[in-house]
């Protein structure tokens, strides 16, 4: 690994020795399905894991560290420790190496995710042996689900806005005071138009703010709905 732009080595006395420790693995840093949804969903749930007595989520790939860590910053990864296999050594000795050369890959990881505590692999959820890149119970909430099925998560919202919005400024404003983090989606980026709100939210003035799913409306319904929570 580098740290403080310096070679180090680490074991997996490091990782796991005296911890609870959840460690998911994925075929690649920056490819479609680990940026959109494996890695970002276990930094979202990451302070219930918190609770729940897991003292660190690791992420790894067979990826070299200026890869993993140009992705955690891509990412927001604040609460992942990212674990670069550049040679598969670790994946190969958990007998997930796999070859996806048709894809121009190489050998790479399988997807899999595994609680370890104090070196110990107690649960480990393996993808199914399909073709493509199966994705059905690696996830951060199937990991969840089985340290603590009552565990509380966090509600999930969306706040779509545009630059310079007087009204979506006082919404994040509120979301923030109220302990709520969320996810800015901004008008004008990434091809994002006045035609995408109005499809998704059906209406065309920001800020459209969604919980769990559910469009709550502009800044003044966020606040009616704070003030009802």
């Amino acid at each position: 690994m580098r740290t403080n732009n310096e070679w180090t080595s680490v074991t997996t006395n490091d990782l796991f020795k005296g911890k609870t420790v959840v460690l998911f693995a994925l075929p690649g840093a920056f490819t479609p399905t680990c940026s959109s949804t494996h890695l970002p969903r276990y930094n979202e749930l990451a302070p219930v894991f918190a609770k729940e007595g897991v003292d660190s989520i690791i992420c790894l790939s067979v990826n070299d560290p200026f890869v993993m860590e140009a992705w955690a910053g891509d990412q927001g990864a604040d609460n992942i420790f990212m674990l670069p296999d550049g040679n598969g050594e670790f994946t190969d000795g958990m007998g997930m190496l796999v070859d996806k050369a048709d894809l121009g890959f190489g050998k790479r990881s399988w997807r899999y995710s595994m609680l370890v505590k104090d070196g110990v692999v107690e649960k480990m959820f393996i993808e199914p042996d399909a073709p493509g890149d199966p994705f059905q119970v690696s996830d951060a909430d199937t990991m969840l689900n089985y340290i603590n099925p009552e565990a509380q998560k966090p509600q999930r919202v969306t706040v779509i806005s545009k630059p310079g919005c007087p009204h979506c400024t006082r919404a994040k404003s509120a979301l923030t005071g109220a302990g709520y983090k969320y996810e800015e989606i901004t008008l004008g980026s990434h091809g994002l138009s006045y035609s995408t709100l109005a499809a998704v939210s059906g209406k065309g003035t920001t800020p459209q703010i969604f919980i769990d799913g559910a469009c709550i409306g502009g800044a003044d319904e966020l606040e009616s709905w704070l003030s009802s929570q």
